[in-house]
């Protein structure tokens, strides 16, 4: 016999139990598996255009303080129309997602960068400026 909550979930439609889904994959946490010290050799390649000290922008903004804040809403950096109406909330599964396909995630941002296809990659990286960006 089902219970009254499987009743009521068993009544969702498949695409909103989809949508579920792939939001808590989106935000799970893409750096729990990572490993910073092999992210700090990736994050060289960032920083060509990124620093991730505080107030220190390059040709990319910085990334100091990145988890939690609202995409293009440093106010000492120019972001493209594209980023400042993404919606983004930098979390570990959304920079893993921009990370991988930056041009995909939101298209006709300014980044030139052709993205970092390897998750694990991306998870060191992404363990390393969970540490360094703070």
């Amino acid at each position: 016999m089902m219970s009254m909550r499987t009743r009521r979930l068993a009544r969702w439609p498949t695409w909103v139990v989809a949508l579920v889904a792939a939001f808590v994959a989106m935000t799970a946490t893409a750096g729990a598996d990572g490993d910073a010290a092999r992210g700090e050799k990736r994050f060289e390649d960032c920083a060509a255009c990124h620093s991730i000290e505080r107030g220190v922008n390059g040709l990319g903004p910085t990334l100091y303080g990145i988890f939690g804040r609202k995409a293009g809403e440093l106010s000492d950096y120019h972001f493209s129309p594209a980023l400042k109406r993404s919606g983004i909330i930098w979390t570990e599964g959304t920079l893993d997602t921009f990370i991988a396909d930056s041009q995909a995630t939101v298209p006709a941002n300014r980044m030139p960068y052709a993205g970092m296809p390897d998750a694990a990659d991306r998870a060191d990286l992404i363990a390393y400026l969970q540490k360094a960006a703070k």
